[in-house]
């Protein structure tokens, strides 16, 4: 009983879930700045480090920042190992938000850990 109050506790009434989270494999340092990717579309429940708004989302790979824990991992007091690679992953406004007005140019940088990359196909 204890086990189904902790599963259930994780998860948002009605919000969708799709896929499982990726699976955090340490594939070392997979993309170089100037790299095209995509996010993965999954809703896991639970801590999720990904932004909701940008999975499923194609972006540009302006650096590498280390290689750090794992915190989808760390919030629920596991080890977080290993080690994966962190990107800053920039993104044009207007593809992360449909009615965006802006300047064309504008972009977001997200923190996005390589689990959660794939990289783009060209068009």
């Amino acid at each position: 009983m204890e086990r189904r109050r902790r599963a259930r506790a994780g998860r948002v009434r009605g919000a969708p879930v799709i896929k499982r989270a990726p699976p955090a494999v340490d594939r070392g340092r997979s993309f170089a700045p100037g790299d095209a990717v995509r996010v993965r579309e999954a809703y896991p429940p639970g801590h999720v480090r990904t932004p909701f708004f940008i999975r499923g989302k194609v972006g540009v790979v302006e650096s590498h920042a280390g290689r750090h824990r794992n915190p989808e991992e760390l919030a629920y007091g596991r080890p977080g190992d290993p080690k994966l690679s962190l990107y800053r992953v920039r993104f044009r406004q207007g593809d992360i938000w449909p009615d965006y007005a802006g300047p064309a140019q504008d972009t977001a940088v997200v923190d996005i850990y390589e689990h959660w990359l794939d990289p783009a196909e060209a068009s």
